[in-house]
C-alpha cells in the first residue's frame, strides 16, 4: 500500500491518547510520530537514565510514569521492549488488571505477532504487531526516517483497517504477515540489516589497517552501488572474485586475513561459501572455476601453504 493511498475518513482511527511502556529508542520515535498525526501522548516509562533523557528530548512535557500509569491514561499504548521481555510484560500487565476493554495495545516486536498479546485480548484489549522495518538512533532524525518505512503488521482481520491506518499515520506502508512467519520476517531483516553492519565495520576496519585514511568516504559509493544494485537485479549483481572464480585471490585474502584480522577469516569463509553457491546456482560462476574456488573455501588455504595458519 502506498503512504499516497489515504484511508477513508471512516477508517481512521479517533484521536488517541498515547502511552509508551519502554522509552527505548523505537517507543518515544513512534509516539513523536503519532503526535504529529494529532494524537496526543500522555505517558511514558522509563527506567534508566537514558531512556528518561531520551523521552525527555523526543516528548517533552510528557510525564515518565510507571508502566500501570501509562495504562490507565492511554487509549493507545505502545509496548516497545526488546523482545524477549515481551511475553512476560503483557502476561503481567494482564494479571494485575491493567489492561481495560477497547485499549489498543501495540507492540513492536519483529519477532512476534500478535498471539503474544492474547493474555492482553482476554481482558479486552485489541492486539495490534506494528514492527517498523528500520533501525533507530534513538534521536530526533528517526521520526523522518519513518517516511516510507515499511512495517510488517499482524493483527485480528477486524483491526486490519485500524492497524494500516496507524501505520500511514506514521508515514509508513503497511505490509501484512501472517502469524506464522513472523519469525521467519524477522531473521531475513536480521540477516539483511544487522549483519550489514558487521560487515561494513569490519571491512572499515581492515581498510584502516591496510593504510586508508578515510574508510567511510571511500566504502560510501561502492556500497552504496552494490546495495542499489542488489535491489535492482538480486543475484545478477554478484561481482568480485568470488563470483569470478579468481581462487588465487580468495586464498590471498583469507592469508592476509589470518595475519592482520584472524577473527574476521570465518565470516569471509562463510560469506564467500554463500555468495559461491549462489553464483553457481544462478550461472555466474563457471563450473571449471568453481572446483578450485571451493577448495580453498573449504580448507581456507590455496594448498601452496599447507597448514599455514
Amino acid at each position: 500500500m502506498s503512504t499516497s493511498q489515504q484511508p477513508d475518513p471512516r477508517d481512521r482511527p479517533a484521536r488517541l491518547t498515547v502511552g509508551v511502556v519502554g522509552a527505548g529508542r523505537v517507543g518515544p520515535a513512534l509516539a513523536a510520530s503519532l503526535q504529529l498525526a494529532g494524537h496526543r501522548p500522555v505517558a511514558v516509562s522509563g527506567v534508566s537514565d537514558a531512556s528518561r533523557r531520551r523521552a525527555a528530548e523526543m516528548l517533552p512535557d510528557v510525564p515518565v510514569v510507571p508502566p500501570a500509569e501509562v495504562l490507565q491514561r492511554a487509549d493507545l499504548v505502545l509496548l516497545t521492549v526488546p523482545d524477549d521481555a515481551l511475553p512476560g510484560l503483557v502476561e503481567g500487565l494482564a494479571e494485575t488488571g491493567a489492561l481495560r476493554p477497547g485499549q489498543l495495545l501495540v507492540h513492536t516486536s519483529g519477532r512476534y505477532g500478535a498471539k503474544v498479546l492474547d493474555p492482553a485480548l482476554r481482558a479486552g484489549a485489541l492486539p495490534l504487531a506494528l514492527h517498523p522495518a528500520m533501525t533507530f538512533t534513538g534521536t530526533p532524525v528517526d521520526v523522518q526516517r519513518l517516511a516510507g518505512c515499511s512495517f510488517g503488521v499482524t493483527a485480528p482481520q477486524e483491526l486490519r483497517l485500524a492497524a494500516e491506518a496507524l501505520v500511514i499515520e506514521m508515514g509508513g506502508e503497511p505490509e501484512w504477515i501472517a502469524e506464522e512467519r513472523r519469525p521467519l520476517y524477522h531473521a531475513a531483516l536480521a540477516l539483511g540489516a544487522n549483519h550489514l553492519v558487521t560487515l561494513v565495520a569490519q571491512s572499515m576496519e581492515l581498510l584502516r589497517e591496510a593504510g586508508v585514511s578515510a574508510p567511510d568516504r571511500m566504502l560510501g559509493p561502492l556500497l552504496g552501488a552494490a546495495l542499489d544494485n542488489a535491489l535492482r537485479s538480486g543475484d545478477a549483481a554478484l561481482t568480485g572474485p568470488v563470483a569470478r572464480g579468481d581462487a588465487g585471490t580468495v586464498a590471498a585474502h583469507v592469508t592476509e586475513l589470518r595475519k592482520h584480522a584472524p577473527q574476521t577469516v570465518a565470516g569471509y569463509l562463510a560469506m564467500a561459501r554463500a555468495t559461491a553457491d549462489r553464483a553457481l546456482a544462478h550461472g555466474l560462476l563457471k563450473p571449471e572455476l568453481a572446483e578450485d574456488l571451493l577448495g580453498v573455501l573449504a580448507t581456507g588455504t590455496d594448498g601452496a601453504e599447507g597448514d599455514a595458519r
